[in-house]
């Protein structure tokens, strides 16, 4: 047929080359030039015509044309899919990838209802296992992802989809139950591009197979219908969604799922987690790198998210936890016309203040609001304080359920994927941005659970704190992220209860090394004492802040704290007046200016000693006077006060003083390198500091140890105590890396120099 018309073109051609040669030999009577002008043109016009549709008639298919139209059809049949089907928040424009499949034929999309992604990162573990859930040799009728809202759940599932092997599945049908979608702009609903039923998707996936008319069936007919239809099929189908269903509806797919005929399989997406006949995909936040990747993406078409400097991009990762649909919706915020969100953290804080229908937390979490029973809002209202996966125990004490009942809200949560656990530690965590939602939507329960928070970390802390109660630190160590997470609370409460706090806990964060801790509530608790007109607290808070800072070796900051301590206390007590200017001398000696600090300790010993001469205070000033004499090489004097003051932290029998001055003796021994009494007061030394347990000075113990044995004279034992200065040495280093303190140089010169000893 399609050579037919060239065909009749070449003969009319031929035809009018006839004529004109008849015209030519036999003219008609009345001749003249114009007949035989008439004939030539006539010739020519017919020889052109006859070439052209002979040359038509014998000429192969153009593989260009072809494919061109091949293309067109191609761009026509895609833009249909694309129109028929939904297109949820977890995709991104209809658009390839780069690297992406685009070799479909036209058979091929006729029976290929995925749409395409532009992107995908990372997923790499959860596509393997997908892709071996929907293989023939698994005895599953496929994969079941589950996760929290916007965690892109049917992105991943329509990736899968797209890497399944051709040649197992002739068929890729996309089914989707959502029935709205969150844009930039808000939230848009997808009434004709859902199918929000059970039978509605059962009907659907029927049009796609060629089963017209299974609509017109009974309800109870249809599943078996479809499953014969199914029958010598090789199709995926992606089920999207299914928490949008009743629980009756859900379970009544996930049966006609498990009865799917031999060649067919299924991917399932869902927010609620199932006990299902096939493989269980957990889907948590994308990876720090990945999720750099979307925001770098995303850039490309968004000029405002493009100007973010790297340390924007992370903090943006941060706040939305990984979370692709947030990431999304902030930068569209950043690109939306009529915006007033011209960084990211403009548009991050606009989600605290998001409008109606545009809401992210709303549209992740609204419609499952209503559904949580009071036992749920109460642990969801606990969880609320916890930044780390919170003990069920304290859970149970913060709601005052019973452990059982308390545990089985949290599995229920845990299965509809609103909250994240470890159910053999019993341990659970709630997403922030979960979180601050519940927070919002639910501030009575909040507050109620957070009253119960504080009251039972301040009772932890009163029994189990002290500045010398050694044997509760290890009760505060296994609850300390209990009693952190109601720290921000006490800094609103009550002030006096807040000083209290910090008085019992303080000793406790020294010795456990949480010098961090130290810094913030310090600070924090100093500017709330001030608030209050407590400036006796608020010089200790100081006066504390300073010790940390000297401990880190950072000598601005120890003077202004001991210049905010001594304005507080300019009407407290000789003892209190005397601190600050010890302090001041901590931090002459980080700087190195020795005369200065020895002056410093000299005045305010002259204080202490007026009050009274053996007291602790006066043996604390003596081992910092010691030590800055042994560093201005006055070793002498350096153990006469040394001495003193041991004499003094004997007659109260306190463990924490010996032990340091013991260590004093050791690093005095070791400057004059007296290598065996060195080694004598550093293990008497380290035996006491772990009997306090306090982490800089069994640093401070292992290392001198480690060095008196390295240094000692080269016996018999010697290889093998240079082993034992190794292990030690090892774990000064590692404290003192935990702390970020001072020391950590010379630790590390130390395990350098016994590495080189052993293998010479």
């Amino acid at each position: 047929m399609k050579k037919l018309v060239p065909l009749l073109i070449a003969l009319l051609g031929l035809a009018l080359v006839i004529a004109a040669i008849v015209v030519w030999l036999e003219p008609p009577a009345e001749g003249g030039v114009f007949t035989t002008a008439g004939s030539i043109i006539l010739f020519l016009s017919g020889l052109g015509t006859s070439i052209k549709g002979w040359m038509d008639v014998f000429k192969k298919d153009s593989p260009t044309t072809n494919t061109q139209t091949q293309t067109q059809n191609q761009e026509q049949i895609q833009s249909q899919v694309v129109y028929i089907h939904n297109y949820p928040p977890d995709y991104q424009s209809p658009t390839l990838a780069p690297g992406a499949s685009a070799g479909v034929t036209n058979h091929q999309l006729l029976k290929n209802t995925l749409l395409q992604q532009p992107y995908f990162f990372g997923r790499v573990k959860e596509l393997a296992t997908i892709a071996d859930a929907i293989s023939p040799d698994s005895r599953t009728w496929g994969a079941l992802i589950d996760g929290p809202g916007g965690i892109g759940k049917t992105a991943l599932a329509i990736k899968a989809a797209h890497d399944a092997p051709a040649d197992l599945f002739e068929r890729k049908i996309f089914i989707t139950a959502k029935v709205r979608e969150l844009t930039a702009e808000g939230e848009a609903k997808l009434t004709d591009f859902t199918r929000p039923t059970y039978l509605a998707m059962l009907d659907e996936l029927g049009k796609e197979l060629g089963a017209d008319g299974l609509e017109k069936l009974a309800p109870d007919e249809r599943p078996n219908e479809l499953r014969l239809a199914l029958a010598g099929k090789k199709a995926l189908i992606i089920f999207d969604n299914l928490e949008t269903l009743p629980e009756e509806e859900r379970t009544r797919l996930f049966q006609f799922l498990s009865r799917l005929p031999e060649g067919n399989k299924a991917i399932v997406t869902s927010r609620r987690r199932t006990d299902v006949d096939a493989r269980i995909v957990r889907l948590d936040r994308l990876a720090r790198d990945e999720a750099l990747q979307l925001i770098a993406e995303l850039a490309a078409k968004t000029p405002r998210l493009a100007r973010a400097s790297q340390k924007e991009r992370e903090d943006l990762y941060e706040i939305t936890q990984g979370n692709p649909l947030f990431i999304r919706w902030i930068a569209g915020q950043l690109g939306r016309e009529g915006s007033q969100c011209r960084t990211i953290a403009d548009a991050c804080a606009f989600i605290d203040k998001a409008p109606k229908g545009n809401d992210p937390l709303e549209y992740i979490f609204g419609d499952l609001l209503e559904t949580f029973t009071a036992d749920e809002t109460k642990v969801l209202a606990a969880l609320t304080y916890f930044s780390l996966p919170a003990k069920l125990k304290w859970i149970a004490d913060m709601t005052d359920l019973p452990v059982r009942v308390a545990e089985t809200a949290l599995e229920d949560l845990t299965d509809r994927s609103i909250l994240t656990s470890d159910l053999p530690a019993q341990t659970y965590f709630l997403p922030p941005l979960t979180a601050k939602f519940i927070r919002t939507r639910r501030p009575e329960a909040v507050t109620q659970t957070g009253d119960a928070l504080t009251d039972r970390a301040y009772a932890l802390a009163v029994q189990y704190g002290g500045q010398t109660n050694y044997e509760g630190y290890p009760t505060l160590d296994a609850e300390w992220d209990f009693i952190s997470a109601a720290l921000p609370r006490l800094l609103t409460g009550d002030n006096d209860r807040l000083q209290t706090m910090c008085l019992r806990i303080m000793s406790f964060l020294n010795f456990t090394g949480r010098w961090d801790e130290i810094l913030w509530l310090s600070s924090e608790a100093e500017a709330r004492a001030l608030a209050a007109d407590d400036k006796e607290n608020a010089g200790w808070r100081a006066y504390q802040a300073g010790e940390t800072y000297f401990s880190r070796g950072q000598p601005a900051e120890v003077l202004a704290c001991a210049s905010r301590a001594a304005e507080h206390w300019q009407e407290s007590t000789p003892h209190n007046k005397s601190l600050p200017i010890h302090m001041r001398g901590n931090g002459y000696e980080l700087k190195k200016e020795f005369p200065a600090a020895i002056a410093a300790y000299f005045e305010a010993l002259e204080i202490e000693r007026s009050i009274n001469s053996e007291r602790l205070a006066v043996s604390t000033i003596l081992i910092d006077l010691g030590r800055v004499e042994r560093k201005n090489n006055e070793y002498p004097a350096a153990e006469r006060h040394y001495r003193e003051a041991l004499r003094i932290a004997k007659i109260f029998k306190n463990d924490e003083f010996i032990a340091t001055i013991t260590g004093s003796l050791a690093k005095l021994a070791l400057d004059r390198e007296q290598w065996a009494e060195a080694e004598s007061f550093a293990r008497e030394a380290l035996t006491l500091s772990e009997k306090v347990g306090r982490q800089d000075l069994i640093a401070s113990e292992s290392g001198h140890v480690a060095k008196a044995l390295l240094k000692k004279s080269r016996g018999a034992d010697w290889q093998s105590a240079l082993q034992e200065a190794l292990t030690l040495s090892r774990r000064a280093v590692e404290i003192y890396t935990h702390l970020r303190h001072p020391e950590l140089q010379s630790a590390q010169e130390t395990l350098a120099e016994i590495e080189k000893a052993i293998h010479e």
